[in-house]
């Protein structure tokens, strides 16, 4: 199928661009909040145009797919996944691939992995005979340009539910789980199919110059999902700003849903500032009439057990995330 053709099967984009060598690119922010985070923070900029939570999406009696793809960008390398009728059935592992092509990572000071990029390839799937749900989750924590989408059999676009706007840093981006359908976004969104777009960026903060009106864009219902990065913060006045231009960009009518920060237990010195922190986001927030307030201790267990490096959770801390958000969603009054 053309690019044109793949648009229609490709979520989580807010728009759209072609290389001049055919490569199909998705964004999830504006142009103008993607200028914002360029003169803000590099480290936020790269984060601001990768795949996250993005997938390609299609009802098919098809037996094969393929596409041509090409990685421009690489914060942590987790995987390509195909689901089937809400089954993961397949998983590429981006460092699979990284071999495969002979790149050798460098290395910063701290001993984190730099891989030059672009890397190139092609990724073929069988799929099983008959009428299907095919799901294909993109990387979350890299930039991924796709072309040449192929199958073998007439495809339709799924129904989805509500049109859901979904901000946070990189527990909402998806780091942590290393598997792009792990992480608690994806585990939620398999049992409530929103049509999301999902701008949560490693490292961010409740950082109201982020929030702009995205013409042509109204969600039925925000998720905001931050302050893990500031908690340490000695007022509270970023926090109130947030929620104070949020609503004033989106009006009071439309439900939003704060999480307030999980636990963590990568500072035990400073648990008593966090709790602290935790109750002033959830009073702040939970005073607007169209923000229902979930607790973000309640979502994962306060175990290393659940969590990557006591921060960010794991496949076992993002698969109970994710099923304990539904879970409070659908118990919710006004969301």
């Amino acid at each position: 199928m053309t690019n044109e053709e793949l648009k229609k099967y490709y979520f989580g984009a807010y728009s759209f661009e072609e290389t001049e060598d055919g490569w199909l690119q998705a964004f999830q922010y504006t142009k103008a909040q993607m200028d914002y985070f360029k003169g803000a923070f590099d480290f936020w900029y790269d984060r601001s145009m990768a795949t996250t939570a993005k997938t390609i999406e299609m009802v098919t009696e098809a037996t094969k797919l393929s596409f041509d793809y090409k990685i421009i960008w690489l914060g942590s390398p987790d995987t390509f996944e195909l689901s089937i009728d809400g089954q993961i059935t397949k998983i590429v592992y981006v460092l699979d691939l990284l071999k495969e092509s002979g790149v050798e990572p460098k290395h910063t000071p701290e001993g984190f992995p730099i891989w030059d990029m672009p890397i190139e390839g092609k990724l073929t799937w069988e799929l099983p005979e008959g009428k299907k749900n095919v799901v294909l989750y993109l990387p979350s924590d890299a930039t991924v340009l796709l072309k040449n989408f192929e199958v073998n059999a007439p495809a339709e676009r799924p129904k989805k539910n509500a049109k859901v706007l979904w901000l946070g840093d990189s527990i909402t981006q998806g780091f942590g789980p290393l598997r792009s359908a792990m992480t608690y976004v994806s585990v939620a969104n398999r049992l409530l199919n929103y049509d999301i777009i999902n701008q949560g960026i490693g490292g961010y903060i409740y950082d109201k110059k982020s929030l702009m009106k995205m013409d042509g864009y109204t969600p039925d219902k925000i998720i905001v999902a931050l302050g893990t990065n500031q908690f340490g913060a000695e007022t509270m006045t970023d926090v109130e700003e947030y929620y104070e231009t949020l609503i004033g960009i989106y009006g009071n009518e439309i439900p939003i849903l704060c999480i307030s920060p999980l636990w963590r237990g990568d500072h035990p010195e400073g648990f008593d500032t966090l709790e602290r922190f935790c109750e002033n986001v959830k009073k702040i927030a939970g005073s607007y009439k169209n923000v229902t307030v979930v607790d973000g201790f309640k979502m994962v267990p306060h175990l290393k057990e659940y969590f990557l490096d006591n921060l960010h959770p794991n496949c076992l801390g993002t698969e109970t995330f994710g099923r304990n958000l539904v879970e409070a969603i659908r118990n919710a009054k006004n969301f």
